[in-house]
């Protein structure tokens, strides 16, 4: 069954989502002509989390930037045609359930085709924070396929451009690594495709922890309730969605490193320069007049991308174990990556250290796990930091995890390596009753203040 909210179903293409942002005025047209290098993504930032944002006539060549198509969670669950409160199960069970993609011919995204291409003439580049090294393709899709099985993996990398018809990628030790390394190997290269302009289920999927040979694009066609149409490219055996507004065709170089970064990352810092992958370009098509997708690097559309496929992974992790966990979050000061809340009914006595222990069992990137009752909304900092201040003593509830794996791009790790602390917040089992009992006014949440306040008394009539 395709999702639905409110009677919609979910978003298959990016011009949809966009129109529908439109019409619920969640969508800014910025005057044309916005300038590539830091204008956009300043003035992106500025709507960060409010609107979505268009850029019209941009660069030499006129094109259209957007940006922030995806920048909070109930955006994310409306794109996807369900409730907000749905958003972790339904995605959860499309990475279990995936809906296999259907192949078509004639596809918009290859209505116009350039065989040898300069991309910074094609497209629209911009440039975003002060000391990037130049501009960045930030939102594209890269999909590769594994020499092995043919199966393929789709995920999200920052694309410097060094040349008309180069790119520099950072790879971090996942499958697209493992496939570069593969085709290395055997003295080969790997091709590549990079496709901009793909749906909110398509980029949302692109993050999925999921197995080695599970294509991302099955789990686009689960999120949306329906199969995935997709095209061959023209140089490669790769598929890629047949509606998404541009695709880059090109080579990772075996044997190849060149200069890339700095960039500006989630954590708020740069990515460091050093000697990384290398993809030649080959082949460039198009829809006719494309927009191009980008996302400025630490914004909300950034972050709110790699939260949501963490978070129903982890959950997914801990309730194998712990069936009463009731919810978790990734809080936005934690970069929505370090620092982790978990919503838990504790049965026995030290058991949520063992859920904090296998939070951190979860993902590598977490930094910092809490573990608090029902009855504190995890999705409030106040609450989370309330249960600390009144249920968590530290020579008695901390946990601390020294050296153990980390994310390369937090600056304070020791190039990945550091410390992990878990704080226990949940009542002991134990407590007298009444010992950490919330207080509460009954009948408050009931109250309609709209038929209490006395809009036309003042004090001066009372007074007198």
């Amino acid at each position: 069954m395709t999702p639905r909210a409110n009677g919609r179903s979910a978003f298959a293409d990016l011009r949809s989502w966009l129109s529908y942002l439109g019409d619920t005025e969640r969508l800014q047209i910025i005057k044309p002509g916005a300038k590539l290098e830091f204008e956009i993504a300043g003035i992106a930032n500025r709507f960060d989390g409010k609107k979505a944002t268009l850029f019209p006539n941009v660069g030499e060549m006129g094109g259209t930037v957007v940006s922030g198509i995806v920048s909070n969670r109930e955006w994310m669950a409306e794109a996807l045609g369900i409730q907000n409160h749905e958003l972790l199960d339904r995605f959860q069970h499309a990475v279990t359930n995936p809906v296999p993609w259907t192949q078509v011919e004639n596809a918009l995204c290859q209505q116009e085709v350039h065989r040898r291409p300069d991309i910074r003439a094609l497209m629209p580049i911009p440039t975003h924070n002060e000391h990037d090294s130049g501009a960045y393709i930030t939102a594209a899709l890269l999909i590769v396929r594994n020499p092995k099985t043919g199966r393929q993996n789709v995920s999200i990398h920052r694309l410097q451009v060094s040349g008309p018809a180069r790119l520099g990628a950072l790879l971090l030790p996942r499958h697209t690594l493992s496939f570069q390394r593969a085709a290395e190997e055997a003295g080969e290269d790997l091709d590549a495709a990079i496709v901009i302009g793909a749906s909110p289920a398509s980029l949302l999927a692109s993050q999925a922890i999921a197995p080695i040979d599970q294509d991302e694009l099955e789990i686009a066609g689960a999120l949306i309730g329906r199969s995935l149409p997709v095209t061959r490219c023209l140089n490669s055996e790769i598929r890629v969605p047949a509606d998404a507004e541009i695709i880059i065709e090109g080579r990772f170089l075996a044997n190849k490193r060149e200069l890339e970064g700095p960039f500006g990352e989630f954590p708020q810092y740069y990515g460091e320069p050093a000697e990384r992958h290398v993809i030649a370009v080959d082949l460039v098509s198009h829809r006719k007049r494309p927009w191009f997708h980008t996302i400025v690097g630490g914004s909300l559309e950034h972050l709110m991308l790699g939260c949501i496929p963490r978070e129903a992974s982890i959950i997914a992790n801990l309730r194998r174990n712990f069936p009463e966990v009731r919810d978790v979050h990734l809080s936005r000061g934690g970069v929505c990556r370090y620092h982790l809340y978990i919503k838990f009914k504790k049965r026995f006595a030290g058991e949520s250290k063992n859920v904090l222990l296998g939070a951190f069992a979860a993902h590598y990137d977490i930094k910092l796990a809490v573990v608090v009752d029902e009855d504190v909304d995890i999705h409030d900092l106040s609450e989370v930091e309330w249960a600390i201040a009144t249920r968590f003593q530290a020579d008695r509830d901390l946990i601390i995890v020294s050296d153990s794996q980390g994310s390369k791009l937090d600056p304070s790790t020791n190039d990945g390596v550091g410390a992990k602390m878990g704080i226990d917040a949940t009542k002991p089992l134990d407590a007298p009753e009444m010992r950490f009992k919330r207080i509460r006014v009954p009948g408050e949440a009931d109250i309609e203040l709209e038929s209490v306040v006395d809009s036309q008394t003042t004090l001066a009539d009372i007074v007198s």
